[in-house]
């Protein structure tokens, strides 16, 4: 086979790149194939035009013979391909971008989203409150590639996973992968590696499961995941979403579609995700909702270091180093739940939000594997915007937030979209009534994915701040303690409201005492 030579973009690589790139140092972890390394460089190797993880199993090349790119998609644009062997695709998509351009890290949650799937860069750069121009130049210097680059790259980089690890036809892996037809599905895989894509799949032991497809989605290591599943637990929606043997499972839907997925711990720094979808253009867009909800780009590494220079964070980050924010699947049912929880127990709030579901979310048809109570959908903002919800057992100005928020999500569904800095999301949240600061900075953080957000009000956090003779600090000196853990102040909370807890103990909730503390806290919503 011809080896493609790549394009002259040494500017993309450890020159000019914007990132913090050092040859040797690079060079270094190539020949130790150092795992912790993993996803935050790549190697182009000139004489093969192959791109390459740090850890690649292949003989090391010549010192000179290599150039580091910091994301795939700045090695995709130079003409580098991906490396078979280590599969870049299976490496973790770290946000490290994260505090160096707020603009790049939402502009990226949007391209994986599906922002430039049927848009423009210039939609995509209005949307993030710059210019198209701007927005390239961001990129460049933070990614070293462009938007369309990076989402090209995601897209081709997805097809290349289905192919490896399902038994999906060759046209249903370009539907499920956004390419819009399997011509060019087919053109593009045969111009990056010279040969149609059903030679890359290696096995014939994937079998595809009617209506399922089963991922392995990276994270970089250490991941807490018994700290993840016990947040998930106690809030579970009854019919709506489970946790049984180690694993995490809820009905989910995409327009008028409905399924549902399970996701566990699998060996190799992944996380198994089984999707029961119908419409597998949906995807994209579910994997996207996956990532963010169980927050697989964060860099525990990177956030715990900066976290542990604060004598009191310390300690809880040496006991807990893979604590992650969990996210959400849907940014109104997140904004429901944080109403239904203002100055009641997590208990009562997880019984009425069973209750708008029962009451008003669609029947799920289809069995869920090993998780037979999953029934229904979580009902959508249209549904309760036209509700009566006078008889649900709450005061009446919660039900009339309630209402009020479902209208403001059918006029705007971008409303729990990423927004220009986390100052404009709080100040777009806390003009709904019956959002305030605290309500506005949790849904920053499960939601929005804003690593900043800090819920400084938090009872819970007030608590764990108090000084030895236990006086807590007010919400404003809080915040004046807290600015010293930014970017990572969610990070800061989710430590600072699980102090204590080791390993092994996170899912022991039917203690007398733990069940107290998570009525107690307000975080818990």
């Amino acid at each position: 086979m011809d080896v493609r030579k790549p394009r002259d973009k040494t500017r993309l690589g450890v020159h000019g790149c914007g990132m913090d790139l050092d040859h040797n140092a690079c060079y270094r972890a190539v020949e130790t194939r150092d795992a912790r390394f993993d996803g935050r460089f790549f190697t182009g190797v000139k004489t093969t035009g192959i791109y390459c993880r740090p850890l690649c199993p292949a003989r090391t090349p010549k010192r000179e013979n290599v150039v580091f790119y910091p994301t795939a998609a700045a090695a995709a644009e130079a003409g580098f391909r991906p490396c078979l062997r280590c599969r870049p695709e299976t490496s973790p998509d770290l946000g490290a971008w994260r505090g160096a351009s707020n603009t790049v890290s939402r502009g990226l949650a949007l391209i994986e989203a599906g922002a430039l799937d049927e848009a423009d860069v210039d939609t995509l750069a209005g949307r993030l409150g710059v210019g198209a121009r701007q927005l390239r130049r961001l990129f460049r210097q933070h990614l070293g590639a462009s938007p369309v680059a990076v989402a090209q790259t995601r897209r081709v980089l997805l097809a290349k996973q289905l192919i490896h690890e399902t038994g999906l036809s060759m046209a249903d892996v370009a539907l499920a992968s956004g390419f819009g037809s399997v011509r060019r599905f087919n053109e593009t895989f045969q111009q990056l590696f010279d040969r149609p894509p059903i030679t890359l799949r290696r096995s014939s032991e994937n079998r595809a499961v009617a209506g399922a497809v089963t991922l392995n989605l990276a994270y970089k290591p250490p991941y807490d995941w018994e700290a993840m599943l016990a947040f998930l637990a106690p809030r579970a929606i009854a019919g709506v979403e489970a946790v049984a043997d180690g694993a995490y499972a809820r009905a989910i839907a995409v327009g008028a579609a409905k399924g549902a997925f399970v996701a566990r711990l699998a060996g190799n720094n992944r996380l198994a995700v089984t999707v029961h979808f119908p419409k597998l253009e949906a995807l994209p867009g579910i994997i996207a909702r996956l990532r963010r909800l169980f927050d697989l780009a964060a860099d525990p590494v990177t956030i715990g270091a900066h976290l542990s220079m604060d004598a009191r964070l310390a300690p809880l980050v040496a006991a807990r180093p893979g604590l992650r924010v969990p996210g959400a699947w849907d940014g109104f049912e997140v904004g429901v739940r944080a109403i239904l929880g203002q100055q009641i127990t997590v208990d009562s709030a997880i019984r009425i939000a069973g209750r708008l579901a029962s009451e008003y979310g669609e029947v799920l048809e289809q069995q869920v594997p090993g998780f037979p109570g999953i029934h229904r959908l979580f009902p959508s903002a249209r549904v309760l915007a036209a509700a009566d919800l006078s008889g649900l057992p709450m005061p009446r100005a919660r039900g009339a937030s309630l209402s009020a928020l479902a209208a403001a999500v059918v006029e705007d569904p971008c409303l729990f979209g990423p927004k220009t800095s986390l100052q404009a999301a709080i100040a777009t949240l806390r003009r709904l009534p019956g959002i305030g600061e605290w309500t506005a900075q949790y849904i920053a953080m499960r939601e929005m994915r804003e690593p900043d957000a800090f819920p400084a009000a938090d009872i819970g956090l007030m608590r764990a701040m108090a000084d030895a003779d236990g006086v807590r600090p007010s919400a404003a000196a809080l915040n004046t303690m807290a600015e010293a853990w930014r970017p990572w102040r969610a990070y800061a909370a989710m430590h600072l409201w699980i102090p204590g807890e080791t390993a092994g103990s996170a899912l022991r909730t039917n203690s007398p005492g733990r069940k107290r503390r998570l009525k107690r806290a307000r975080w818990l919503y």
